[in-house]
């Protein structure tokens, strides 16, 4: 498994990829100088700084604020779920203790 960066580690590794965009021109180049210089994968910072676009909204696609809502309600739909199964089986088990024919 990878190492995990603080918040501050990926700010400033984004400060340093616009820094080179300036320079380079393309998300690519400045990522890979930018890598190069803080031992930071190229493809890690390429991924950072396009999540950081969408963020910021100057590109389209899901937010981080939003893929941790989707990532939170699938879970509360996936819990919900199962407690509607459980209640589904106790009304199958009441029905039967109920109904005099199944005795």
């Amino acid at each position: 498994m990878g190492r995990h960066y603080t918040a501050e580690e990926k700010s400033r590794a984004l400060r340093l990829v616009r820094e080179e965009l300036q320079e380079y021109g393309s998300v690519t180049k400045a990522c890979s100088a930018a890598g190069s210089r803080l031992g930071i994968s190229a493809d890690t910072l390429r991924g950072w700084y396009r999540r950081e676009e969408v963020d910021q909204g100057h590109k389209d696609g899901v937010t981080t604020v939003e893929r941790e809502e989707i990532r939170a309600l699938k879970a509360k739909v996936r819990r919900l779920e199962e407690d509607n199964e459980v209640l589904r089986r106790a009304a199958v088990f009441f029905a039967g203790e109920l109904d005099p024919r199944g005795r």
